[in-house]
C-alpha cells in the first residue's frame, strides 16, 4: 500500500493534473490517502509528483 498526501494546491495546476489528483482520491490540502500499489497508481503519482508526498506503507 502507498499512502498519498497532497502538499500542494492543485488550484494552478493543468486540468489534466487536477483530475489526477481527484482519481486518486485526495480532495482537500494535507489529506492523506492508501492506495494499492500497482502500475496505474504509480503512473497518476508520477504525473503529479511536484503535488503529492508519497510513502511506502504496509
Amino acid at each position: 500500500m502507498l499512502k498519498i498526501t497532497l502538499v500542494r494546491s492543485p488550484i494552478g495546476a493543468k486540468p489534466k493534473h487536477r483530475a489526477t489528483i481527484e482519481a486518486l482520491g485526495l480532495r482537500k490540502m494535507h489529506a492523506t490517502v492508501e492506495q494499492k500499489d500497482n502500475p496505474a497508481i504509480r503512473g497518476m503519482i508520477h504525473h503529479v509528483k511536484h503535488l503529492i508526498k508519497v510513502e511506502e506503507g504496509k
